[in-house]
């Protein structure tokens, strides 16, 4: 997983990925998402190896602005229905390349943006047109920690670089 060496910014979907896709409803109607604990733990670690986070959802969600700030996600692109404009957005503020950001996503508003990022990845449960497209099908399913698995990976094959260069300089 070599592309993931170079990876400095991992963009998510929300609705299929950081929850499971469902939506509950409130007594007084409002909309309530449930997060997987173990996704916010992946954002910290990443958070500690300089490693920047984002969503970028269709849907505008008080949840998931809260969520966001509780983990400090700096990215933050909510009731986006052109999730490509926001990506070039994002590589001219952060000046960073394409192949240096890693993007999950689960439906096929995902599969544009894709096409355009150094790494791509989806959850088990991802609709079959993305699961045929991505680098990487997690094990985990939407909102049970695919976005954590994902994480993991990316500090693996960064600390495997890391390793490789002090035994090449020693």
């Amino acid at each position: 997983m070599e592309k993931l060496q170079h990876i400095k910014l991992l963009l998510t979907d929300c609705d299929g990925v950081l929850t499971d896709a469902g939506v509950y409803y409130g007594e007084n109607g409002e909309v309530l998402k449930k997060f997987n604990i173990r996704d916010g733990m992946g954002v910290e670690r990443l958070r500690n190896r300089q490693i920047a986070t984002g969503i970028i959802t269709g849907e505008l969600s008080p949840s998931v602005r809260k969520r966001a700030e509780k983990l400090k996600i700096t990215e933050l692109h909510m009731g986006i229905k052109d999730k490509l404009a926001v990506l070039q957005q994002i590589l001219v503020n952060r000046n960073i390349l394409p192949e240096q950001i890693a993007y999950i996503g689960d439906d096929v508003n995902d599969l544009e943006i894709m096409k355009h990022v150094g790494f791509t990845a989806c959850p088990a449960d991802a609709l079959k047109q993305v699961r045929s497209q991505v680098d990487y099908i997690c094990e985990a399913k939407g909102g049970e920690g695919c976005f954590r698995e994902l994480a993991e990976l990316i500090l693996e094959a960064q600390t495997q670089e890391v390793i490789t260069e002090i035994l090449l300089e020693a």
